[in-house]
């Protein structure tokens, strides 16, 4: 029997000859705690590695479905604010917090119909709103609609006479007036909010027209 100190130390002695030797004792013992613990804070670090490379996907991937849409613009219906062939990107959360704006230029299906080509108009009518086009002038209830940078209208379409704006509904124009494809005509008519895919806000193409569309 031998004692070593005064600590347990639990030792295996195989006597060889005229000496003996020892195995194992609380060293061992320690060195497995240690690597057990060592093993455990590996697996929490890539665990905490996985989480936070998680959560940058997620966040990296409702800031492009929100806001990094891109949509081209096909004609000159929006001259000047916006040219052929301009990429825009499209904020796709803001109708759904609220309901376009007069004056936000949208982006939307025709007709509710994806297959087509996205339009990109601007809001002239709300829903409630009454909207006429007479001297080559726009009219919401009767009151001009501010026309910075557009002239005056040759074909006044369906809005010859008073358009009542239905609910969920939206009467939208192309700032080039005269060139323009919206809700003066049948074919496309009131836009439905359904239909509205968001709100252009950025331009990031050609070099010479990035900015925020106003």
């Amino acid at each position: 029997m031998a004692y070593e100190g005064t600590h347990t130390d639990v030792s295996l002695f195989v006597y060889h000859g005229g000496g003996c030797m020892r195995f194992g004792g609380t060293r061992g013992l320690n060195f497995n705690r240690r690597r057990r613990r060592i093993d455990r804070n590996a697996t929490k670090n890539v665990l905490f590695w996985i989480i936070e490379i998680m959560i940058v996907v997620a966040i990296a991937f409702v800031c492009v479905y929100c806001f990094g849409m891109r949509a081209t613009v096909a004609g000159d219906s929006m001259s000047p604010t916006l040219k052929n062939n301009n990429r825009v990107l499209v904020n796709r959360l803001v109708y759904h917090l609220s309901g376009p704006k007069s004056g936000d230029v949208i982006v939307f299906y025709p007709n509710g119909n994806k297959k087509s080509r996205c339009y990109v108009k601007r809001v002239v009518g709300e829903p409630g709103d009454k909207v006429q086009i007479k001297d080559g002038a726009v009219y919401v209830n009767g009151e001009l609609f501010d026309q910075t940078d557009t002239e005056a209208i040759e074909t006044a379409g369906l809005a010859e006479e008073v358009i009542t704006v239905g609910e969920d509904e939206y009467f939208v124009l192309g700032d080039n007036r005269d060139n323009s494809e919206d809700s003066r005509y049948a074919n496309i008519g009131n836009v439905k909010k359904d239909d509205i895919v968001g709100k252009a806000w950025f331009c990031t193409y050609p070099w010479s027209s990035i900015g925020r569309i106003k």
